[in-house]
């Protein structure tokens, strides 16, 4: 397949740019641009460029499409997921945490944004079939994303040569290195389908299993990730489960970016949720061992139940849908259509507002050696209607159907032993 004609950079500097003492924004190099523009003249670019653009002849594009589909079928439970398990149980590991670390895009001030823009990337990936066929949105932003990760793998290892204390190569190995990227294509793909997904009582179906790993196969080769473990199912589940035997070792700094994260998501739109509804999530999800060596909060009952609740919600609205192909083709659509507004275009609903070109702005520097646990604010609780209240509604719902199934079978027993 031919590359895609080169198209200008677009000028997101006001939006992303840094700015300097007197208010004018730095300059940021749009490495995808140069990339194009450079194809042509530069030997080692322009193998870059051919292998990026390159489809490999696994690739079978109904499935990939069948592949993005699946993401917004199962749309509410697959973004908790990829936020309170992907993420912030990932912050298990805590080698990989030190280069999240030393970039500060984890600080409290900016994680919220920096979550949507990584939210940017989900979406378009999983948008339609031309977003990530090269030149489309999500094929771009994959790039992006692997031209960012080169680009904060080079900062730290050359401060780690001027400052050997910076960061040890011995102790945490290649900033971003294979087995990190691996890990990072896992939590998008396997992580979702045999953890996040099951643990609120949702169960992918053979085929979507498989055509939900051939798409994150192909993102992890735009991305330049070793990817042949996701060739089958048996081969992806294994990875996944030596990536939780042998990565996740929680220290001080996956506890201090894990309450990050949900300091900046605290009471904010679209689903306005409490610090104690998202630390009982995190629980649910994550189990209570690894939740507490995050130094996450341990939920009450109350909010244990409303979990249950959105679950439950979660259970019907997937099972159902995914049941009927009108149903489910229309949910789909739906589902689309409102994460598009909420999380990335409509700004007054919380969304991002601005199309993220994913340049190197949270920069690692020897004056900011680590990242700080921000502090954090009273509860905020359900202050507007949010996923707390639609988790309440559906278990009082559930709780009545079964406590009317439950007179019901009473009344029902006793009418066949004459009492």
């Amino acid at each position: 397949m031919a590359p895609p004609s080169a198209r200008p950079p677009s000028d997101d500097g006001n939006i992303e740019g840094a700015a300097k003492p007197g208010g004018e924004k730095k300059p940021r190099w749009h490495l995808y641009e140069l990339i194009q523009e450079y194809a042509p003249s530069d030997e080692k670019i322009r193998r870059l460029w051919i292998e990026v653009n390159t489809v490999p002849e696994w690739v079978d594009w109904d499935q990939i499409e069948r592949g993005q589909k699946i993401f917004f079928r199962y749309g509410g439970p697959a973004i908790s997921s990829l936020t309170f398990l992907s993420l912030l149980g990932g912050m298990g590991g805590a080698r990989t945490v030190e280069t999240l670390d030393r970039t500060g895009g984890f600080d409290v001030k900016v994680v919220r944004r920096r979550l949507l823009e990584t939210t940017q990337h989900t979406l378009n990936i999983h948008r339609d079939l031309k977003s990530i066929q090269p030149g489309g949105d999500g094929f771009v932003n994959s790039v992006r994303v692997r031209l960012l990760h080169t680009a904060v793998r080079r900062r730290i290892m050359q401060m780690a040569s001027e400052q050997p204390s910076y960061y040890s190569t011995a102790l945490y190995g290649i900033p971003i290195n294979d087995l990190d990227s691996i890990g990072t294509i896992n939590t998008f793909s396997a992580t979702l389908i045999w953890m996040g997904l099951p643990r609120q009582g949702i169960y992918m179906r053979e085929r979507e299993i498989s055509d939900y790993l051939a798409l994150w196969r192909y993102v992890a080769y735009i991305m330049g990730v070793p990817h042949d473990w996701m060739a089958t199912p048996e081969s992806a589940k294994r990875m996944m489960e030596s990536l939780v035997v042998s990565e996740i070792r929680p220290s001080t700094t996956s506890a201090n970016l894990a309450n990050n994260i949900l300091t900046g998501l605290e009471g904010q739109a679209p689903t306005y949720a409490s610090r104690e509804f998202m630390c009982a999530k995190t629980y649910w999800l994550n189990g209570r061992e690894l939740s507490e060596k995050l130094e996450i909060d341990r939920p009450s009952f109350y909010y244990t139940a409303l979990v249950f609740g959105e679950c439950l919600f979660f259970m019907v609205i997937c099972y159902v849908n995914r049941t009927f192909r009108r149903l489910d083709k229309r949910h789909i659509n739906l589902v689309r259509k409102v994460f598009y507004k909420v999380l990335l275009e409509d700004k007054s609903k919380g969304a991002l507002g601005y199309e993220s070109k994913f340049l190197f702005k949270y920069i690692p520097d020897f004056d900011k050696m680590s990242t700080e646990r921000g502090v954090t604010t009273a509860g905020t609780g359900v202050r507007k209607p949010g996923i707390e209240r639609t988790a309440l509604l559906s278990l009082i719902t559930f709780s009545m159907l079964a406590g009317g199934c439950v007179w019901y079978a009473y009344k029902a027993l006793n009418w066949v032993l004459g009492f």
